[in-house]
């Protein structure tokens, strides 16, 4: 389980340098093709869009040719997409490539993400946070190496690099032996109606306590409609602030272009850091009370963010932010699998899926209120986000101890 885990690690490594790379270049790309930030944004969106096909075609691909088979066509995809990408072909070819490379790596998080939770059998928050902390470490370094490339004018060298790394990805799944795992990843369990996913819904439709929605109990569907809306506006608030934090501190604080770029690299790199210890913390108070803790602290840091302008403090709060974000998406989407069991791949699929949605919709929102309001009312919008978030989780966590109390 160990190997598997680690190069679980590393797949995650890559997708989290594919979400980032094509931003830590936009600049230099819109430049070569001589676009404006309107282009720029439709190939981001483009990919935005194949990634979530990617993400809730996982759990079909997954019933049908096994586990292992689906890591491999997806980073199969995505390595391929990333070697186009780096002949800079024609505008219109680089559209059409986007979709593609979005599938590649959504479909490579929600595989491998439902596969560790799935197959995990202690310690489950644990390993989704090692897996996150390798994201996160993707997500900070490649903008690191894309500004060194940049100053050495040799930025579409990060296109060949992804893709290097994708490709060495691909080939350590295709031949790497996890032992007696490797039944189990080669498995793919058949029913009338396709696979898992038929399998799911023939169980759910013979069993009067089951409604036809793509399988889920009756009394489940509260509780993973609450799951989703929390993931979407978790993802599109986080997202909204990572993305226009730097832009933020220009604006309230008056800090130089470089400086306020360094601050990202703050809130990424305490992210990381409290992405070491989230799984083992959450394992050890359990997870309810995890997410409880986290989300309440980062309601309170946001809301004195809101409060203040100085710059001293508004780094202590950045920082602190990162490290009481770092375990929410992981150990959130432990708890929901962990109370909607046997649902494992289409359970993780909905749920990043539905992140995605909100880490397209929300910081287009946040971008309008940038431009149409100040600063600091964008911060209260953001703090009213993470309240709002705190008031859904509060919710969740009522409903599953009910669930859990039904299952004892």
């Amino acid at each position: 389980m160990r190997k598997l885990i680690w190069l679980g690690c590393l797949s995650y490594l890559v997708i989290g340098v594919a979400h980032v790379v094509g931003g830590s270049i936009l600049e230099q790309l819109i430049e070569h093709y001589g676009l404006t930030y309107k282009d720029g944004g439709q190939w981001i969106m483009n990919q935005f869009l194949g990634f979530l096909v990617g993400v809730l075609l996982a759990p079909s691909l997954t019933a049908r040719v096994g586990k292992r088979a689906a890591v491999l066509i997806a980073i199969g995809i995505l390595t391929v997409s990333e070697a186009a990408y780096s002949l800079l072909l024609p505008w219109g070819w680089m559209l059409a490539i986007a979709p593609l490379a979005g599938v590649g790596f959504g479909m490579t998080e929600a595989v491998v993400g439902a596969m560790i939770i799935d197959m995990a059998k202690n310690g489950k928050a644990s390993a989704m946070s090692r897996l996150e902390t390798f994201f996160g470490v993707g997500a900070l370094l490649i903008p690191i190496a894309a500004a060194y490339l940049i100053r050495h004018e040799a930025w579409q060298v990060s296109f060949p690099i992804l893709a290097a790394m994708s490709g060495i990805t691909f080939v350590l799944w295709l031949t790497m032996s996890f032992g007696e795992l490797d039944d189990q990843l080669s498995y793919a369990p058949r029913a009338a109606g396709g696979g898992q996913a038929g399998a799911e819904t023939a169980a759910a439709l013979a069993s009067p306590d089951k409604s036809a929605f793509f399988g889920y109990s009756r009394k489940a569907l509260p509780f993973l409609f609450l799951s989703a809306l929390f993931f979407m506006v978790y993802v599109g608030m986080e997202m909204s602030f990572s993305n226009y934090l730097p832009s933020i501190l220009i604006e309230r604080s008056g800090v130089e272009e470089a400086t306020a770029a360094s601050v990202l690299s703050l809130f990424w790199g305490t992210m990381v850091l409290g992405r070491l210890f989230a799984g083992t913390l959450a394992d050890r108070m359990g997870y309810s009370r995890y997410l409880l803790i986290a989300t309440v602290g980062a309601s309170a840091v946001f809301l004195l963010m809101a409060l203040t302008g100085q710059l001293s403090w508004m780094l202590v709060f950045v920082g602190l932010s990162g490290l009481f974000f770092s375990g929410i998406f992981g150990i959130a989407l432990v708890y929901s699998n962990v109370l909607i069991p046997g649902m494992t791949e289409r359970t993780t699929s909905l749920l990043v899926a539905c992140g995605g949605l909100g880490g397209a919709i929300f910081p287009r929102l946040t971008g309008w209120f940038m431009d149409r309001f100040d600063v600091t009312a964008t911060l209260w919008y953001v703090s009213a986000l993470v309240v709002f978030m705190l008031l859904l989780l509060g919710i969740m966590l009522v409903l599953g101890r009910k669930r859990a109390k039904q299952a004892a």
